[in-house]
Formats: structure tokens, C-alpha cells, sequence
């Protein structure tokens, strides 16, 4: 079984920057790990991808803006989301592989106020 806990999230002011972790317990595998997005009313988005050697990819809707960056030693990866906006107000939840399975954190709620 893996675990996967995130943090970070919270109310913060447009233009202003967050930072969200996500660390992985339990049976874990250092493999790609992802962040997702769903806003209320939303499909789930895919925001951002990290690969076990640090391969990175962003969705064109917060590039410039967002970065993927992992810690292999701690089992975490970091979203650092700057100028944030109201249309980024979202549940984040990272997700990883790891043999057969697709894993999901609860999620942490990131709600941005203009």
C-alpha cells in the first residue's frame, strides 16, 4: 500500500504565491508522480508531471506560472504556484503509479480570492 499526503494549500490573495507538498509513505517506489486540479463544476485537470529523474512537464494553463519539483529523499514533490489567480481556486491532489495501481492523495483545497 502507498500513501500519499499533501499540504500546503489554503485562502490566498490574487497575485500571491503557494506552495504545495505531497509526500509518499508506505510500499513506495520512487516513480512519475502528478498534480491534479478540479475545480467545482470541472473536470479533473492534469497540472503537472514529474518523472523519477526530474523530467518535468506543465499544463499550458499555469506554465510560466507553476513548477514541479520532487525531493527523492523525502519521498515528496513540491508545486510552487506563483501570481496565483481566482480561476486557479481548485482541490489539488498528486497522484503516482506505482505497479498496477494509480494512487490518490485526499487533496488540499487552494482558493484564491481577487
Amino acid at each position: 500500500q502507498v500513501q500519499l499526503e499533501e499540504a500546503g494549500g489554503g485562502l490566498v490573495q490574487a497575485g500571491k504565491s503557494l506552495r504545495l507538498s505531497c509526500t509518499a509513505s508506505g510500499s513506495f517506489s520512487i516513480n512519475t508522480m502528478d498534480w491534479f486540479r478540479q475545480a467545482p463544476g470541472k473536470q479533473r485537470e492534469l497540472v503537472a508531471t514529474i518523472t523519477d529523474t526530474g523530467a518535468t512537464n506543465i499544463a499550458n494553463s499555469v506554465k510560466g506560472r507553476f513548477t514541479i519539483s520532487r525531493d527523492n529523499a523525502k519521498n515528496t514533490i513540491y508545486l510552487q504556484m506563483n501570481s496565483l489567480k481566482p480561476e486557479d481556486t481548485a482541490v489539488y491532489t498528486c497522484g503516482s503509479r506505482n505497479g498496477l495501481t494509480y494512487y490518490w492523495g485526499r487533496g488540499t483545497q487552494v482558493t484564491v480570492s481577487s
